[in-house]
């Protein structure tokens, strides 16, 4: 994310979506009754035809007042009322404007709460790239963590030698998997790279990369697992052998509230589900505020999110933190098996 203009106590921001992930974080910042500013289409009549020659699309610039927002991982479309814009486009009307990459798009808000603050300055900095290889018996397939979760790159299927069969004969699957691993190096210019599998199939991997790629292998964290594909990227994620590889991404941070989420509610310490958070969070007990982006997402849909924002807000004002957690990690589906949202407290609110 680029910052163009920022001053937090007049609440106006103007930003350029530099890539796909900038997408995701306006998408979680911008909310109902926020005022954005940004180019929209709208199309136009040419004289008093009626043909469809006659119509054309003409690029304008709005401020809309936001009501809902649609996004997905392409285009974030923010749907409001017209405030200001030029003649022809009636005051009151509805209108979209439209978020891709390398879009200017300029936010106001009565008021910037603290996490919001720090996801915009959090999304201007360069991340490190993390890439995770999981392995089985003629197996691989990559994943490169996002600040929404991970995306699965690709996967392919080998074969590895058998005991007692001739050098000759010896597969060529790990030296295939590892040139795509030093491609995907490369090409993300990855900081680290997680290596798991089960058993000692990922030593043998280990081997075959320092041979044919050493600047890659020193990169290599090594971590097992039980399972292969997506479900075992998201066992790594939470193995104590890569938090320091991932010490720097969003999603580790994610995963490890939920895990002390859900220890505090073996605890009971905790609070979950929107009526027992929202009495916490007025009470200001809550310590730290975790909250799936689909049910934020879902609640701007069903112009029902002013309560999670009250909620939010209610937690900001009491100096306790919030973490917006991604549905595409397991930690994420977890929160959601509880409603969405939960609260470590930093006391009892029910005893």
């Amino acid at each position: 994310m680029k910052i163009i203009f920022r001053d937090w106590k007049s609440g106006e921001l103007k930003v350029q979506a530099e890539n796909k992930d900038d997408l995701w974080v306006l998408s979680q910042i911008i909310e109902p009754s926020d005022k954005v500013i940004g180019k929209s289409t709208r199309k136009v009549k040419l004289g008093n035809s009626d043909s469809k020659e006659a119509v054309v699309k003409r690029t304008v610039t709005l401020e809309i007042e936001v009501e809902k927002l649609d996004y997905n991982a392409k285009m974030l479309r923010i749907q409001g009322v017209v405030r200001e814009g030029p003649e022809d486009v009636p005051k009151g009307s509805h209108h979209t404007v439209e978020v891709e990459e390398n879009t200017i798009v300029k936010i106001i808000k009565k008021n910037w709460m603290k996490y919001q603050i720090d996801r915009i300055e959090e999304s201007t900095k360069e991340k490190a790239a993390v890439i995770i290889c999981i392995l089985d018996r003629g197996e691989a397939g990559f994943a490169l963590l996002k600040p929404y979760g991970f995306e699965w790159l690709s996967e392919f299927e080998g074969e590895v030698s058998k005991k007692g069969v001739e050098d000759k004969k010896e597969s060529k699957f790990y030296e295939e998997a590892a040139l795509m691993l030093a491609d995907y190096s490369k090409r993300y210019n990855a900081e680290r790279i997680v290596v798991a599998s089960p058993a000692f199939w990922k030593d043998e991997f280990l081997a075959v990369l320092k041979k044919k790629y050493s600047d890659v292998a020193k990169k290599v964290v090594l971590a097992a697992c039980n399972t292969t594909g997506t479900e075992g990227v998201n066992e790594v994620l939470k193995r104590p052998e890569i938090k320091t590889a991932l010490l720097q991404q969003r999603i580790s941070k994610e995963i490890n509230a939920v895990e002390e989420l859900m220890k505090a509610i073996s605890k009971d310490n905790a609070a979950y589900g929107l009526k027992d958070v929202k009495e916490a969070a007025a009470s200001g007990a809550v310590s730290m505020l975790l909250v799936t982006g689909k049910l934020i997402e879902k609640a701007k849909l069903n112009n029902t999110f002013a309560e999670i924002d009250s909620i939010m807000r209610s937690v900001d004002n009491s100096k306790g933190e919030i973490v917006i957690v991604s549905s595409s990690h397991a930690g994420g589906k977890e929160l959601e098996g509880l409603g969405g949202i939960g609260a470590l407290l930093r006391y009892k609110v029910k005893y």
